[in-house]
């Protein structure tokens, strides 16, 4: 499995690991997933409606040298981390990692990922969540990126009724996107439910 350290990145210093005299390390690997909150009046929609404070999420992988987030946004792309990082003002994000990852992420199951990601770059990104792949939202790109491609669930698909769509905030967002008729029943999968998969430990939060 590949690995990299980054020396020094954007500032920001995570974890310790043998170095030099004063120099500090930090520890990426492919198939991390990272959560951030990504502002915009949906993602305050987001927030209330799922109880999470995150609103958007991508995977890493390495590719041209750097770290890479592979991101549903508009449209599907790819962020240098440290752009990705630096997108709230606060550097605030956490990383995620899947438990047994050494036995489960091969190279093998990393280059499929990587072939299913790479597919779906440059699709638009979808405001509407709906479980197709002609566009993708942020946290559906990363369940199918698992799911499709390494045959993980990360955690089980939910309907989009589930959610809370008391808030006038909330209400006002399915106004906007559905007009009176709200896919109650439409699969979905928010980046909360993702953070808070059972499949994935924390390995930093900032």
């Amino acid at each position: 499995m590949r690995l990299i350290s980054i020396i020094s990145l954007c500032g920001l210093f995570f974890f310790m690991s043998p170095a030099r005299a004063g120099e500090k390390r930090t520890t990426l690997y492919d198939g991390d997933i990272l959560f951030q909150d990504f502002p915009s009046p949906q993602s305050t929609a987001l927030k209330l409606a799922t109880g999470s404070p995150f609103t958007h999420c991508g995977i890493l992988f390495f590719e041209d040298s750097i770290f890479q987030v592979w991101e549903a946004v508009q449209p599907v792309r790819k962020t240098p981390f440290h752009e990705w990082v630096a997108r709230d003002t606060g550097e605030h994000f956490v990383i995620m990692r899947l438990k047994g990852k050494d036995s489960l992420l091969t190279e093998d199951v990393l280059t499929r990922m990587k072939s299913y990601a790479e597919k779906h770059q440059g699709k638009k990104y979808d405001p509407y969540f709906e479980w197709t792949d002609s566009a993708f939202y942020c946290s559906e790109y990363v369940w199918k990126i698992f799911k499709e491609a390494a045959g993980i669930e990360l955690v089980s698909l939910r309907k989009l009724g589930d959610y809370d769509f008391s808030h006038p905030l909330v209400k006002e967002q399915l106004k906007i996107r559905y007009g009176d008729h709200i896919p109650a029943n439409e699969p979905v999968i928010a980046p909360g439910d993702l953070f808070n998969s059972n499949l994935l430990d924390t390995i930093l939060m900032k």
